[in-house]
């Protein structure tokens, strides 16, 4: 599917016309250039400083319009959106506020963004980004020829980070994440978008992206276009709800199995199951009565946890507090992720472990 082969057309109706605060009432300038999409639920405080960077791009202000997808809507962010729309009536960008009336996840939100804009061309980012002033302008060369590309995102991380925070920087190294992609809107209708039985925000841009791939599409680099993604302050434990994600993996799997087999082929590691097959073998002594192996395998799981732990504190802050927090995790997070895992098998009907 190269560019001149794609052709562009109109999105299908999503309910309700999506509200305008800027004085257009409902009619942009034209033309467009590209429509930014930005997902958010509940964090007006992260929308304002997106929206700040997104006002102040060197592309000139006629050639984007800015849509918030509301996902879960809300009077904050409503008023938040409001706002920016009335700031720049005047001399743009045009900025429109969508509510998505079901709270469906980022994908779900980000389809509503795309099928409601009026521009061509796409670039998709987060509420919690602060794109650099120059990214729209570095991002359009690079759809000149494909039908997607990927930008640069840029993960600022202290010296000694939290193991969250280094685990999150990870997204820095991804091939295609949503949090800075541009795409084609006629690419997006061939394919259909985003799967929104990706209801969190894990796996949804790499589905997006194996799609593109297996209809012919022409994904790029544009590491030109920087965004740059704070890592957000998360609640002590974060990583215990975190394995959750790990049921889309399978949804993933199923759907694209030679491509995640070869971009992605992530597997719990075999500590987990050690660790698994230790503790069973601990209940099976208390069990029987057989001290002999109630101490191997008790020796076995506190070896294979704090070993799993040690790892996780490497290069990471080492206060009492995130210690604490990684001894109590690791204790917990290789049943979780074997256990989402197999709920994500189950509920997708394919073989995934």
């Amino acid at each position: 599917m190269r560019p001149a082969d794609v052709e562009l057309r109109e999105s299908p109706p999503i309910g309700e016309r999506a509200p305008c605060f800027n004085g257009y009432a409902g009619a942009l300038p034209e033309p467009l250039r590209i429509a930014v999409v930005v997902p958010t639920w509940r964090r007006p405080d992260l929308l304002t400083r997106c929206l700040e960077a997104l006002c102040v791009q060197t592309l000139s202000p006629d050639d984007y319009e800015i849509v918030v997808c509301d996902d879960g809507p809300d009077d904050a962010t409503r008023t938040t959106v409001e706002r920016f729309a009335a700031t720049h009536a005047a001399r743009g960008p045009a900025i429109r506020y969508l509510p998505v009336r079901e709270t469906q996840g980022p994908a779900a939100a980000r389809n509503a963004g795309w099928r409601a804009a009026h521009a061509p061309l796409i670039a998709f980012t987060d509420d919690d980004t602060v794109p650099d002033a120059g990214w729209l302008r570095a991002g359009l060369p690079a759809l000149e020829h494909a039908d997607a590309a990927a930008g640069r995102i840029v993960v600022p991380l202290a010296a000694a980070p939290s193991d969250y925070e280094r685990d999150a920087s990870g997204l820095a190294r991804a091939e295609f994440a949503t949090a800075n992609a541009f795409v084609r809107r006629s690419a997006l209708a061939q394919t259909g978008g985003f799967d929104e039985r990706f209801t969190a925000a894990w796996r949804e841009d790499s589905d997006l992206q194996f799609a593109l791939l297996q209809a012919g599409a022409h994904i790029v680099r544009a590491d030109e276009a920087i965004v740059l993604h704070p890592v957000r302050p998360a609640r002590w434990g974060v990583s215990l709800a975190q394995q959750r994600k790990s049921r889309f993996e399978a949804l993933l799997y199923r759907k694209h199995r030679a491509l995640y087999r070869e971009r992605i082929a992530t597997r719990p590691p075999l500590i987990y199951y050690g660790v698994l097959v230790s503790v069973l073998a601990l209940f099976a002594a208390l069990a029987s009565g057989q001290t002999r192996l109630m101490i191997v395998a008790s020796a076995a799981w506190l070896a294979l946890t704090l070993g799993f732990c040690a790892r996780r504190l490497k290069h990471t802050r080492r206060d009492a507090r995130h210690v604490l927090e990684m001894l109590w995790t690791s204790l917990w997070i290789p049943f979780l992720s074997i256990f989402w895992r197999l709920d994500g098998a189950i509920r997708y009907r394919v073989w995934f472990f």
